[in-house]
């Protein structure tokens, strides 16, 4: 089970510590399965209830996951591993659609934005107790968010999408509290809602969004928070319709209490019109990050949200960060105001490589989705066997183990690196790799 790696330690922390320094270390790798707690304690020569005390305190720090009946197991992307351990090893050769990175050829150069807002900021140094938001960038970013139809609110700016959503969700929840999530959903999320000490809800996603009746469920059960993808949903590239918001936003109005978290990432890379779900609930939060079309290293995210929600983010930052650089805010504004994205060429490149793929599978009888965004999720019936197969062709692609909770098994392909002669020798690949699978719904 932990083949040459041995569990030590007599007291709870001192066995929780060790196997979490173990996890760091690679000794134990994710998905690695512990031993039950009463063969635990009786190899250390301890009380079961000290093990159970140990195992708690790696569940609430997100570094095991318990799996009903199998047990308990190293968590898939554990809070004390890194990224590299995780990831699929690209062969030599090989070609990477994994990753989920954006197409670098359609991001904007950063050297003039950085050199614009480096000038403001000599020309009026950053001091101690300014605002932490800057002026342009919220009034372009409000003005944005009227013209979509995301309800009034003040505005904040945080360190990407993922540190607005730990944000807001400890400005309200506290620890064992549940979290509805999407399933298939966004893998750094799954990891880091049980790293809070919360439990996440799955709630099962077809092409148009979460399924209202699976919503409907997880908040009858208790769930006291929703966390939703609007458009461009990773891993399946599913987007929110008319008809679908209209069907969520009727469910979270007989739970007024719930907490409202919407992920807008895909602005900026996507053509469909948004259909925001905020303000039906009392409290809720809606993010866009920059990072999708404007570089992963521009760690910024707008967050609009009822008074309440913004002040207890901003006044946590203010303990901690204090704000998100003021030169990487008006680098953003640089690049919004000077068009150094064209947001519509952009989301036609992705569109077209994307439905490439999806068309060309399904004529090799495999279905795929994707709406929106730069991901196609494939389901599949063994995924472990189809990533192998791929990677020994030389395409290494997403594992679904990263983004599932209860939803079948799958693969994730990112677009960005295809051109269109990759086409045909991807959905080859793949058709190889997977049976045909006709279920429309993956959740």
């Amino acid at each position: 089970m932990l083949g040459e790696y041995r569990i030590t330690g007599r007291g709870a922390a001192e066995i929780a510590a060790g196997i979490e320094r173990a996890v760091g270390a690679g000794q134990l790798e994710p998905g690695q399965h512990l031993p039950p707690m009463r063969e635990l304690a009786a190899q250390l020569g301890v009380n079961p209830n000290t093990v159970a005390a140990a195992y708690r305190t790696l569940r609430e720090r997100g570094v095991i996951e318990t799996a009903g009946r199998r047990g308990s197991r190293v968590r898939p992307k554990p809070a004390t591993t890194s990224r590299e351990q995780l990831g699929v090893e690209v062969p030599p050769g090989g070609r990477d659609l994994a990753s989920g990175n954006p197409d670098p050829a359609l991001l904007p150069r950063l050297g003039a934005a950085l050199a614009a807002a480096a000038a403001q900021g000599d020309g009026r140094p950053v001091r101690y107790g300014d605002d932490p938001v800057d002026a342009d960038l919220a009034r372009i970013a409000r003005a944005e968010l009227d013209a979509d139809g995301v309800p009034a609110g003040p505005l904040t700016v945080t360190s990407g999408s993922l540190d607005a959503i730990e944000r807001v969700l400890t400005a309200h929840l506290r620890p064992g509290d549940t979290v509805a999530v999407e399933d298939p959903g966004w893998g750094s999320l799954l990891d880091l809602v049980p790293a809070l000490g919360l439990h996440t809800a799955p709630v099962g996603v077809d092409d148009d969004g979460p399924r209202p009746d699976d919503l409907r469920r997880a908040l009858e059960a208790g769930a006291r928070a929703l966390v939703v993808t609007d458009r461009a949903q990773n891993p399946t590239g599913a987007a929110l319709t008319a008809t679908r918001a209209r069907a969520l936003r009727a469910v979270l109005r007989d739970h007024p209490q719930t907490l409202l978290i919407e992920d807008d990432h895909g602005h900026g890379i996507v053509d469909l019109p948004l259909h925001p779900l905020a303000g039906v609930t009392g409290h809720w939060a809606f993010l866009r990050s920059a990072a999708k079309a404007y570089g992963p290293d521009l760690r910024l995210a707008v967050l609009a949200g009822d008074p309440v929600t913004v002040d207890r983010v901003q006044g946590r930052q203010r303990l901690g960060p204090g704000w998100v650089s003021l030169l990487l805010q008006r680098a953003v504004v640089h690049l919004w105001t000077a068009g150094a994205v064209d947001r519509a060429a952009v989301a036609r490149a992705y569109g077209v490589r994307r439905d490439a793929l999806v068309g060309a599978l399904a004529d090799r009888g495999v279905t795929a989705h994707g709406r929106s965004g730069m991901n196609v999720w494939v389901p599949v019936p063994d995924e472990t066997g189809s990533v192998a197969r791929l990677l020994q062709g030389g395409w290494a692609v997403a594992p679904g183990a990263r983004f599932r909770l209860a939803s079948p098994q799958g693969v994730r392909i990112t677009v960005s690196a295809l051109a269109e002669a990759d086409i045909a020798p991807v959905a080859d690949a793949v058709a190889a790799a997977v049976r045909p699978s006709p279920a429309r719904v993956y959740g």
